[in-house]
């Protein structure tokens, strides 16, 4: 955090200075309330009020071979002090020449084709405190280099610096019965936060193929948790680790097939393989209407079974989800997914929809709830009691539901 704060943050504002009498800004302001329907046994509120902002900057000049772009957002939550942040997640230049890029800055950038699970996305940490299925990143740091060849894009990138991982804090959503400290990471490296990370994608379309290979090296986004600190609380661990990725997809109609597989060492255990694969099918003017509703099924395998960490739950699980796009002037949709572990019968039902309202006004509406055996006590913790096989257990009262409204400007 220290190298962050201390270089990119002050290079990255003195370039924005300069340009930033020019070039379009947008800017949305919300509203977020959640509701949590089950007593918690952990002390955590039943609701909580944010409010948040975001702003976006875009520039470009020199015929548009140079772009400049700027991305950042601030919450205030009046439950979870650890909520109450803000985060940068894009300030990077962008030249643009006859076959490559070069795009140096803070960039948040997606890897992955699937919808339950971005098994290979790793090049940004993510938020939890703004979502807890990891689909919120914090801006990463970075020098990439991308080549436009005959046979695909190839990326190349240099990530500089580490952003560690955002837990809810005592008051926060979601938690177990242990909380997670923000302030006491450790770390496999010598270098800590200040190591440089290496990563290389290559894509490329052959016919109705989309296909990706990746390589990761450096210090593992997904912490493992050691010991406790003076306050009780669980300390991160993070390792340096070496991942391969793979990443498909084949178009063909209405259907698309997708997978995603990864090969990964350093982690506790050993090296290991994960996979998720599925399909989505789309029909069209459901029901006598204009609506498009999409079929989704994805197939979850970790190999280290109940040996993967206690958080993580997508280790041998069935999803399945519907997709209404109804293709209206308010651009309303709706997914509704349900992610089910067929030997324990552990289950996560999920639902995500948005509207807008007028010109300038969007409403969200997200749901999560938890199937599983009850939470552990601190005792069962204690003394080992705790099943590892239930990944659930500890999430099993964290149901939510959340209700935000967006205003733009």
């Amino acid at each position: 955090m220290r190298f962050w704060s201390g270089f990119w943050v002050p290079t990255m504002a003195a370039l924005m200075s300069t340009i930033a009498a020019a070039g379009d800004w947008d800017f949305e302001a919300a509203g977020e309330y959640r509701y949590l329907p089950q007593n918690q046994p952990y002390g955590v509120k039943d609701d909580a009020v944010s409010l948040s902002v975001r702003g976006e900057y875009f520039h470009e000049w020199n015929d548009g071979n140079d772009l400049f772009e700027f991305e950042a957002f601030y919450r205030w939550s009046e439950a979870d002090d650890e909520r109450t942040h803000g985060d940068i997640q894009d300030l990077a230049w962008i030249h643009v020449a006859d076959g490559w890029e070069l795009r140096t800055g803070v960039r948040t950038v997606f890897w992955g084709v699937t919808e339950f699970q971005h098994l290979v996305d790793i090049i940004n940490q993510s938020d939890l405190v703004e979502r807890s299925d990891g689909e919120a990143k914090l801006g990463q740091p970075m020098v990439n280099l991308s080549l436009v060849t005959d046979w695909g894009i190839l990326d190349l990138f240099a990530l500089a610096g580490f952003r560690e991982r955002t837990f809810p804090g005592e008051d926060g959503w979601p938690r177990g019965p242990v909380v997670i400290s923000s302030d006491d990471a450790l770390y496999e490296s010598g270098a800590e936060e200040k190591r440089v990370d290496f990563a290389a994608r290559w894509a490329m379309s052959i016919e109705a193929w989309e296909l990706a290979f990746s390589y990761f090296g450096g210090t593992s986004r997904d912490p493992e948790f050691r010991n406790l600190n003076e306050k009780d609380e669980l300390i991160p661990f993070y390792r340096v680790i070496d991942q391969f990725g793979l990443e498909a997809q084949y178009n063909y109609d209405a259907w698309l097939v997708k997978l995603e597989a990864l090969n990964r060492s350093g982690m506790a255990g050993g090296r290991y393989f994960a996979t998720v694969f599925g399909f989505e099918y789309t029909l069209e003017g459901v029901f006598g209407t204009v609506g498009d509703l999409g079929i989704v099924s994805e197939y979850n395998y970790d190999e280290r079974g109940e040996d993967s960490p206690a958080s993580y739950y997508l280790e041998n699980d069935i999803a399945l989800g519907l997709r209404w796009a109804f293709n209206d002037a308010a651009t309303s949709e709706m997914l509704g997914g349900v992610i089910y572990d067929h030997k324990t019968h552990e289950r996560v039902l999920t639902l995500e929809a948005s509207r807008r309202l007028g010109d300038v006004w969007t409403v969200n509406l997200d749901a999560l709830f938890f199937h599983s055996k009850a939470p552990p006590t601190q005792d069962d913790l204690d003394d080992g009691s705790f099943d590892p096989l239930y990944k659930l257990a500890q999430s099993s009262r964290n149901d939510l539901i959340q209700l935000e409204l967006v205003r733009y400007f």
